[in-house]
This record gives C-alpha cells, structure tokens and sequence, in this order.
C-alpha cells in the first residue's frame, strides 16, 4: 500500500500543477472567412479585463449591408472575432472601458487575419 502511494503521487501532483489557458471570449460573424485577434493594454502595458471591442462592419455590394459586432476583453486583455467578410470597407474597431478608448483598423482586403494590439488611454 505504501509503495502505491508512492508511485501515485507524482501523477496526482503533475496533474494538479497543470492549470488550463484561460479561453478567448470569440464572437462568430458568419460573413466570411477573416477573423481579427486583439490584445488591449492599458497606458502602462497592463492588460485590459472586460474591455469592449465593438465595430460597424460594412460589406457587400456598394456596402449597403451593415453588421454591429461587439465583444470583450478576457483577464489577459484578449479577444476574437471570427467571420468577418473578405469584401468589406476597412474596419474601425472602437475599443473602451470606463471612459478609457482607442481606435484601431484593420482592411481586410490587404490582412484577413489580423493580430491587432490596442492601447486605450
């Protein structure tokens, strides 16, 4: 019994020391296949929790369609939005929280998959 306990205990404790990665809050346009990451930090280079993305997508043709998308921000600072269009005006994201903002844009006709940081001040 003692040698059991023995044996067992380094798989107990190797479990216990792996934490899972915080997931990415995603939000799933459905209008295509672009996505955008985002990482928002503070004036000090901290991460920003609950942190409001929010962009006005215009696509197709003559860009008469609109889409509002809006998602936030995990403890890490991070968050996704999935199927966004191919064929759309350059995006503007407006990125807030508490009175806090900044702006980033991505144009998805030259970088469909974005890696976007955002400082808000």
């Amino acid at each position: 019994m003692l040698l059991a306990l023995f044996l067992l205990t380094p798989v107990i404790v190797g479990q216990a020391a792996e934490l899972p990665k915080p997931e990415v809050p995603a939000l799933k346009a459905g209008l295509g296949t672009c996505a955008a990451d985002f990482v928002v930090k503070d004036a000090d280079g901290k991460p920003v929790y609950q942190a409001t993305v929010h962009a006005k997508i215009r696509y197709g043709a003559l860009s008469v369609k609109r889409m509002d998308v809006e998602v936030n921000t995990n403890d890490q600072g991070k968050a996704r939005i999935e199927g966004l269009p191919t064929k759309a005006r350059p995006i503007v994201y407006d990125v807030q929280k508490a009175g806090s903002k900044g702006t980033v844009e991505q144009n998805v006709a030259t970088g469909c998959e974005a890696a976007l940081q955002v400082t808000i001040k």
